[in-house]
């Protein structure tokens, strides 16, 4: 008689995990993280909409604008292609079983979840509700063709470009609702306690959903670019990749400069991610860049960590450092708390199979408590293919 369990599918086995995505999370969580940072956490999300700081010092405003041309909505239309790759690469390696909607679909009920809680009670600039919520909505077409995925990715980022072309009226805050909500944020936040502070928070939620319904549409879009370029072979192809970064970085920035900033942004982050995963294919590009694959691994674990420790750093059940830091301490501090995320990850994966959220992410998708901790000999075998990797380096 066959165990219940025995035809439970299980995650994929770290051996089997595809190092360069994992290395180009870990990058694009840096730049997530500096945007979150100097735009969410150091002061209101909403500054950026009321002109210019005319007090902050030339260092600051340079670095402002580096973030802001290069990094801002690159970085998440980035992580939107990687979510897009990464769920139809799940739902291709789970074509054996009868359960792979079922799993599938828990597994982002179990995001969603997860995402209602962080941003409720942790921060209110969560991307995980947003991409939950998404997701869903791309699961049914990847049992479509290739083509079905590419019509589909261009309608979805049409109406996202005509959605940005002429905006629906009511939909953006009124300025005088910006100012005040401001005014608020940098009384509250500053100086409130953890239940004032929550309090705000939630009272906030409305305005931000705002934000995220103006880039709801092309959320969708570039999940489907991301599962037509898994499903294409592209993410495999390095002379493909390679082919396809420079136009691509090249026509998003000629874009950018010219003002049509939504189509220079999406390309942009492609190409950008096409650069960092032809490189990292080859044995001197993982060997530059391979210290972010650990850290992507542990991505949600990070960025949740992040949430955390920037709230105690910033709001005033914390240092209460709202809106007293400029651009460049800020991100400062946002550099060491990567670098230590990056230091802890790689500790932590010698010795664990999965981060914590992750783990606990993958046991309540599959039903069944996901093994943790990294065996002896899986542990050997992971320092052996290490060593092995670096004398192919070495002696090519």
């Amino acid at each position: 008689m066959t165990s219940n369990n025995a035809a439970v599918p299980g995650p994929t086995p770290s051996a089997e995990r595809i190092d360069a995505i994992d290395i180009l999370r870990g990058i694009a969580l840096l730049g997530v993280m500096a945007i979150n940072l100097v735009m969410e956490f150091r002061v209101s999300i909403f500054e950026q909409f009321l002109g210019p700081k005319t007090h902050a010092s030339p260092v600051d405003r340079v670095i402002e604008t580096i973030l802001t041309q290069a990094v801002e909505l690159k970085a998440f239309a980035l992580f939107s292609l990687l979510f897009g790759a990464g769920l139809a690469i799940q739902f291709d390696r789970l074509a054996t079983s009868e359960r792979r909607a079922a799993l599938l679909v828990r597994r982002l009920a179990v995001l969603l979840v997860f995402g209602v809680i962080h941003l409720c009670l942790i921060w209110n600039g969560d991307i995980l509700t947003e991409y939950a919520l998404a997701g869903f909505i791309v699961l049914p077409l990847l049992f479509g063709p290739r083509w079905l995925l590419a019509l589909a990715a261009l309608v979805f980022l049409a109406l996202y470009l005509a959605m940005q072309a002429f905006p629906p009226a009511g939909l953006f805050p009124s300025r005088a609702a910006i100012w005040q909500d401001v005014m608020d944020a940098n009384r509250i936040y500053a100086t409130g306690g953890f239940v004032d502070v929550l309090a705000f928070r939630l009272r906030e939620i409305p305005l931000i959903a705002s934000l995220h319904a103006f880039i709801f549409l092309r959320t969708i879009g570039l999940f489907l670019v991301g599962a037509l370029a898994w499903r294409s072979g592209i993410v495999q192809n390095t002379s493909g990749l390679l082919v396809i970064a420079l136009p691509a970085i090249g026509l998003g920035a000629t874009l950018l400069y010219r003002g049509i900033e939504p189509l220079g942004t999406i390309l942009l982050a492609m190409g950008y991610g096409a650069a960092i995963l032809g490189i990292a294919r080859f044995e001197r590009g993982k060997r530059l860049l391979g210290w972010a694959a650990p850290l992507g691994r542990m991505a949600f674990t990070n960025y949740v960590a992040q949430s955390l420790i920037f709230g105690w750093i910033f709001y005033g059940y914390g240092l209460g450092l709202f809106g007293r830091l400029g651009i460049t301490p800020a991100l400062a501090i946002g550099i060491a708390v990567y670098t230590g995320q990056v230091l802890f990850s790689a500790w932590w994966l010698r010795h664990f199979r999965y981060g914590p959220l992750e783990w606990l992410w993958r046991t309540l998708m599959y039903g069944v408590r996901q093994p943790m901790v990294l065996s002896r000999g899986a542990a050997m075998r992971t320092q052996l293919s290490s060593r092995t990797s670096e004398a192919q380096i070495r002696d090519p």
